[in-house]
């Protein structure tokens, strides 16, 4: 028979009250920046973040970005007045962001082409007959 003593050990996650909510925000004009997206938002609550997604080759605006709350009601306002509306000649899209899918990661060397078959023609060898 075993002797000696179990010991158990549970995990206890603690949250925090203070829960930032991050909006996702689509249809942005390309001109749009981080200030202004802040200064829009703000009209629903205290925006912790604004942020516009820029591409990396280019340096040029993506058109969407991301706008933190600093609480859920707040967020919750701003989907509210700003999803649907018009911003620079545009039609917002406005809703809780979703964390970030893991996506197949590309060959670098390859830009995306996929494969591009084997075999092919011989070619390059000395040529027999005139």
């Amino acid at each position: 028979m075993w002797k000696g003593s179990v010991y158990i050990f549970i995990v206890v996650e603690e949250t925090d009250e203070y829960m930032a909510k991050k909006l996702y925000v689509g249809g942005l004009p390309y001109s749009t920046t981080d200030d202004q997206l802040k200064e829009a938002f703000a009209q629903a609550g205290s925006v912790s973040s604004a942020v516009i997604i820029m591409d990396k080759m280019s340096g040029r605006s993506k058109g969407f970005g991301f706008v933190e709350f600093a609480n859920d009601e707040d967020a919750t306002k701003a989907i509210d007045m700003m999803h649907g509306k018009d911003f620079g000649g545009r039609t917002l899209t406005v809703n809780e962001a979703r964390p970030l899918e893991e996506r197949p990661r590309r060959d670098s060397n390859r830009g995306g082409g996929g494969d591009w078959g084997g075999g092919g023609g011989g070619g390059g060898g000395r040529r027999n007959s005139w």
